[in-house]
């Protein structure tokens, strides 16, 4: 794996920090490049300003973008502070540095709304530590491209049964307060940045949770990425019919209306995919930012849309002794709840969660 770092690490504490972190990645056998355009590149580290961020603009989506930054001053609110420096440099995760007398506290900032702080560690232990948390991440595929094709029955243009369902779930959510607002990048991104993220990513911004309902033996209806899950209405911009995922070109199948601009389907879809194909009886998923106790988890935060955070989530139905009716926990990030229908899923959700998701 090829990495290198972009920007101005002066600073004292950045100066050890990037001096730490490439023997840590050279000692693991990575390679390091001065060219931030290598043709392989997979993981930039992007020193920033915490007042003028600059963003590093990848040239492909598997390149794993890390932002670190540095403060004098001790944060109220991490997320709130470093949030934004995360959104501005276009990163994939942000490592925040709060400088403080001779120690230095460190927090790790997701693209999930959450923040967790790294143990009180020094010397080599220290970049042990955040090569071990780094590495899974940044070497995770992700399955974000759609293929959108205008073959959706004609009865389906208008939705069904089921995306009426699926509607009246998302609001259902948003009665719950489970849907933290979409994050608004366009007030910190300026016009090329966004049409950098729209080219790339194919979303015109960021939002929370995800819903799905089983159609048929292979197919299901999902939300749309970025949607209002509390205001769904339209077939192929809000609601999509998932047929399918080429493993070969790691591209999720979409059927769509013909005459419609279409939305891309959320970014766990390779992870419903997974589920409704291994667990027949599973009818509906949900995800959602909150959490109940005593649920088993993934071990590593895995980004979103990813084959690995999907293949996680699968193994933990596999041991579940009721996969089809399963909550399980993604860590620093949510739950998956699964249910042979929308109804069920949700009679066991207003029982009871925890709004404040751990972070460890």
């Amino acid at each position: 794996m090829i990495f290198t770092f972009v920007g101005e690490y002066a600073d004292p504490t950045l100066a050890k920090i990037a001096t730490g972190l490439r023997a840590v990645f050279e000692r693991r056998g990575h390679e390091y490049t001065e060219d931030p355009e290598a043709e392989d590149l997979r993981i930039v580290f992007n020193f920033i300003d915490i007042d003028h961020p600059r963003p590093y603009r990848r040239r492909a989506k598997a390149i794993f973008v890390v932002a670190l930054a540095v403060t004098t001053e001790r944060p109220d609110d991490v997320l709130r502070q470093g949030y934004p420096l995360l959104v501005r440099s276009l990163a994939n995760l942000c490592v925040y540095l709060v400088r403080a007398h001779e120690a230095v506290h460190t927090y790790f900032v997701t693209l999930e709304q959450g923040y967790y702080p790294a143990p009180d560690l020094a010397g080599q232990d220290y970049f042990d530590y955040i090569y071990d948390r780094l590495h899974p991440l940044a070497s995770s595929q992700l399955v974000i491209d759609n293929e959108f094709v205008p073959d959706l029955e004609r009865e389906l243009w208008d939705g069904d049964s089921l995306t009426t369902q699926l509607s009246a779930a998302g609001r259902r959510l948003d009665a719950l307060a489970l849907l933290p607002a979409p994050f608004p990048i366009h007030e910190l991104l300026d016009e090329r940045d966004l049409r950098h993220i729209e080219r790339l990513y194919g979303i015109g911004g960021l939002s929370y949770g995800n819903l799905s309902v089983r159609k048929d033996a292979r197919r299901f209806w999902m939300s749309a990425s970025g949607v209002d899950k509390g205001n769904m209405t339209a077939i192929g911009r809000d609601m999509l019919l998932v047929k399918g995922f080429d493993d070969k070109r790691n591209v999720m199948l979409l059927s769509v209306p013909p005459e419609v601009k279409p939305r891309r389907v959320s970014v766990d879809a390779i992870e419903h995919w997974m589920i409704y194909t291994e667990h027949p009886r599973v009818g509906a998923i949900v995800h959602v930012h909150a959490w109940m106790e005593d649920v088993a988890s993934t071990t590593i935060n895995y980004p979103c849309g990813t084959i690995q955070l999907a293949r996680a989530v699968a193994e933990l139905l596999r041991e579940s002794p009721t996969p089809d009716r399963a909550v399980v926990g993604l860590k620093n990030h949510g739950l998956t709840i699964t249910g042979p229908s929308l109804d069920d899923i949700f009679n066991r959700l207003e029982r009871g969660f925890i709004r404040q998701v751990p972070m460890s």
